[in-house]
């Protein structure tokens, strides 16, 4: 299902009296499009996302020319020297390497032939990419999902020895009314059938469990909170549907975090908050797969892929992954059988969990709690006096200690309703009275 990306950067301030600025909208693609749909097929319609970072600069412009209307300069003294000293480094190279080589004959023509294994991708804490691919890949399982006339395919992680695997929501959406769910593990072609245990729309997670299973071996979670931009991560998935139980492996790093993601096809979409934008490569198919942390950890779960832009340019190496943390606590309700129903309010604002980095960034005066990012105009928000750089800690009775918790709350209100915001904006609290909107239409 497709997804496009259109990121706004706005320049942040934590005082108080600036005014948040709305997003543009653009379109997205959720990881597990099959690939005949867009955008490899046909038209998408536009959806948005909204990704306003804290940045004390404003965006810098680049300008690409394209490679074929690229003149070559004429070479100067160095730029001649260059080419001298590479020719030199690859004959040097090349004749040590022959003169390492076993030789053999073969129809009078000599072949100069190596035994030695190609050398593995190394991470930069010195891991090899094929070492963590070993221990996460048989925790790994590609999925295929029938009903209400569709079929789709995913990706799922196994979390627990008896065979419960957590995957995204719109992996097994067509299943939800009466359809089927089988898996495949890594390195089998055999389909087994799974059943849907719990749903959750609103943050794209659900929870399936693969019949009869039983000492199944689990993912690592890790320390999604701990992300840096920076750090180097690896995405595994069923890219593109190509072969169920050869999952691809691709890998990159942390671009940025606490994005927030509007995602969808021409039938529906989702906004999803606090999420990890990464450059590892992730596909239609790659949905509700891992992406591991440089000790193979799981640290997100593979759930969009930027695609076009509102000016129809193509984005390039933007995917976007649910942290881990997110996902943990939604699992007590997920085992329990819930499924969340998404009555569509509204408040107005696009927020990102607090985390160290922010506050000493900003100088918050709280530890803990949803950073107000932008206030989007004619909404509650808004007309409450909601302010970019307020710090959401309380809806009505309930302590909000992330974005993730700010989610759940408004999960359970319907527009119409009217909730008690706590916010801290500077060192003072401040309660404002916030009438909820109706999530608008992408």
């Amino acid at each position: 299902m497709p997804s496009m990306v259109s990121v706004n950067e706005t320049p942040f301030d934590a005082t108080p009296e600036e005014d948040a600025t709305p997003a543009t909208p653009g379109t997205f693609a959720t990881a597990n499009q099959s690939p005949g749909e867009p955008p490899y097929g046909g038209e998408t319609p536009v959806s948005a996302i909204d990704a306003t970072p804290l940045s004390t600069a404003p965006a810098s412009t680049v300008n690409a020319v394209p490679l074929a209307s690229q003149g070559r300069p004429a070479r100067g003294l160095w730029s001649s020297r260059i080419s001298l000293l590479l020719v030199a480094a690859l004959v040097g190279g090349l004749a040590g390497h022959f003169a390492s080589n076993s030789s053999s004959g073969s129809g009078g023509v000599t072949i100069n032939q190596v035994t030695n294994s190609p050398g593995a991708a190394v991470l930069p804490n010195g891991k090899s990419i094929p070492s963590l691919v070993a221990k996460v890949l048989p925790s790994v399982v590609s999925i295929e999902v029938t009903g209400q006339g569709q079929a789709d395919q995913g990706t799922g992680m196994i979390i627990s020895s008896n065979g419960l695997v957590v995957t995204n929501n719109h992996v097994i959406a067509a299943a939800v009314n009466g359809g089927t769910i089988k898996v495949v593990y890594s390195g089998s072609t055999k389909a087994i059938p799974a059943t849907l245990i719990g749903t959750n729309p609103i943050d794209d997670v659900a929870l399936i469990k693969i019949n009869g299973a039983k000492n199944l071996p689990a993912v690592t979670f890790g320390n999604s909170s701990a992300l840096v931009a920076g750090d180097a991560v690896v995405a595994i998935g069923n890219a593109l549907g190509l072969a169920a139980g050869t999952p691809t492996v691709t890998s990159g790093i942390v671009s940025a975090l606490g994005r927030t993601v509007t995602a969808g096809t021409s039938g529906s979409s989702e906004t999803l908050n606090n999420m990890i934008q990464t450059d590892a490569a992730i596909n239609p198919g790659n949905s509700g797969g891992p992406l591991l942390d440089s000790s193979g950890d799981v640290v997100g779960m593979n759930t969009a892929v930027a695609g076009t832009l509102p000016d129809g340019e193509s984005a390039q190496n933007i995917g976007f992954a649910i942290p881990i943390a997110t996902i943990e606590s939604l699992l007590k309700q997920l085992r329990a059988g819930e499924s969340v129903v998404n009555h569509g309010a509204f408040i107005g604002v696009e927020i990102e969990s607090m985390t160290p980095s922010l506050q000493a960034q900003y100088g918050f005066s709280v530890s803990t709690g949803a950073v107000v990012m932008s206030v989007i105009a004619g909404t509650g928000a808004e007309a409450a006096g909601v302010k970019q750089g307020d710090v959401i800690v309380g809806i009505n009775a309930t302590a909000i200690q992330s974005a993730q918790d700010v989610s759940s709350v408004i999960s359970s209100l319907h527009p119409g309703d009217v909730i008690a915001l706590k916010v801290v904006r500077g060192t003072k609290h401040v309660t404002l009275q916030v009438t909820l909107g109706r999530q608008p239409a992408h």
